[in-house]
């Protein structure tokens, strides 16, 4: 990694690429901290173990717990791309068409994802505003009022655009994917609290247990590295599937379709979460004087992950959303008709729709798999939770899902412009001297 890093700063391109990538996470990281005028920060503190808070606050960078202009972070975003993905599976003919025209379409697809998340961004600042308000006796916000939660609504939503902003940045000028990597920067924020919460409560405050406290830490650690090993080898487990040109010599006929074991990657981890969210921010809105109410009980237990029934629904969308994203990744239709374009076919199955058959079999084969690696991954956490009382870590389950995905892609990614500007100083290494014997 060290000498991944220094070959990247040795490369003026590249180096110019990952300066502006780190510009841009400071700026949101200073972001983190500005507290939107007219809230008491300090009055949802209690509220940090909560699972509904940890969500909001990983998805908001860490913002949430300063409730900050960036609090809502990129999970308005999220969520208006599920609606949009969704609305393309020919709910509304016109994303259907769109979702089919190429780059023009995609554009206007995006256009929409835009105006949607400030929408959605809008009723979540009004809805966690004024549930937080309830759940805190009134203590957050300042001066209560229509006029107050619009405004603190208003600066939020601009601060979810801003970040949105950011994160294409990102993307279009920088190395990496914008939004994964802000997501990323405020779970690694999160890391060295979480190593001093674990010292002081399973540590400095044991007594007379220091030596059970001390193993259980030590196993907590070799536990975890196993799991980032596994992670690590789940996200580049992949099957190849022989490939055959059928008007090439024998001797250099055969290639590998490559298909990934996780071909959705985080995404299904990263909506299933979101999914979950956005109920329970709903409800906020209700919470005042219906914390007793038995439609309210009910609908906030199948939404919150720490209750059995949560936990089985959150497992539920992790799988459904594996196999939806899998195929929208990997599209069995297309990539059947570039074999057969190719002049290409998978040995013992017919070129057409055998072949998308084919693939479509074996997409959903290894999205089993992957989508079983997925939510026993994001369950885990939950799970030592409730058994050991350990608490909330930035890098448990979902967070440590998202994390590991985003730093191999990211790696990947440096390591595919090192390879590019190599070519590139090969080709101007040997013209020059080409030139000069010839004359």
């Amino acid at each position: 990694m060290i000498e991944l890093l220094k070959g990247a700063f040795s490369e003026k391109f590249i180096r110019k690429r990952l300066l502006y990538t780190l510009g841009l996470i400071l700026v949101f990281r200073l972001g983190t901290y500005i507290t939107v005028p007219g809230v008491n920060a300090s009055a949802i503190q209690e509220f940090v173990s909560s699972g509904l808070f940890n969500l909001l606050n990983t998805f908001g960078g860490g913002a949430l717990q300063n409730y900050s202009i960036f609090a809502l972070g990129i999970s308005p975003y999220i969520t208006s791309s599920i609606i949009i993905q969704l609305l393309q599976m020919d709910v509304i003919p016109k994303f259907k068409e769109w979702s089919e025209q190429g780059e023009v379409g995609r554009r206007k697809l995006n256009n929409a994802t835009r105006y949607l998340t400030v929408f959605i961004a809008f009723l979540q600042a009004l809805a966690i505003s004024f549930g937080f308000n309830s759940l805190t006796g009134t203590d957050l916000i300042v001066n209560p009022g229509i006029g107050t939660y619009i405004k603190i609504a208003i600066i939020m939503t601009a601060g979810t655009m801003f970040v949105m902003w950011l994160g294409e940045m990102i993307t279009v000028n920088g190395i990496g994917n914008g939004t994964s990597l802000i997501i990323f920067s405020g779970i690694v924020s999160r890391i060295p609290q979480d190593l001093i919460d674990i010292y002081n409560s399973q540590i400095r405050n044991a007594g007379d247990e220091i030596v059970q406290s001390t193993i259980f830490v030590v196993a907590l650690a070799i536990v975890f590295l196993l799991l980032v090993v596994f992670v690590i080898y789940m996200e580049n487990a992949r099957r190849n599937i022989p490939i055959r040109y059928s008007k090439r010599a024998v001797s250099s006929e055969e290639a590998l379709l490559p298909l990934k074991v996780n071909s959705a990657g985080v995404i299904p981890v990263i909506f299933a979460s979101s999914f979950m969210m956005v109920p329970q921010i709903i409800l906020g809105l209700f919470a005042s004087g219906n914390q007793n109410a038995t439609w309210f009980n009910v609908v906030n237990t199948i939404f919150n992950m720490q209750e059995p029934v949560g936990a089985f629904v959150y497992i539920l969308l992790i799988v459904l959303f594996t196999y939806f994203y899998a195929f929208i990744q990997v599209n069995p239709e297309k990539a059947a008709e570039n074999l057969q374009r190719q002049n290409a076919y998978i040995s013992s199955v017919r070129p057409g729709q055998e072949t998308e058959n084919y693939i479509s079999y074996m997409l959903v084969r290894l999205s089993t798999v992957g989508a079983m690696y997925l939510a026993i991954i994001s369950i885990l956490p939950i799970l030592a939770s409730s058994l050991w009382n350990i608490p909330a870590l930035a890098l448990g389950g979902t967070s440590l899902l998202i994390a590991v995905g985003v730093g191999l892609d990211f790696t990947a990614q440096i390591e595919g412009l090192l390879s590019k500007t190599s070519y590139t100083g090969f080709i101007y290494e040997y013209e020059p001297k080409y030139s000069t014997e010839d004359k």
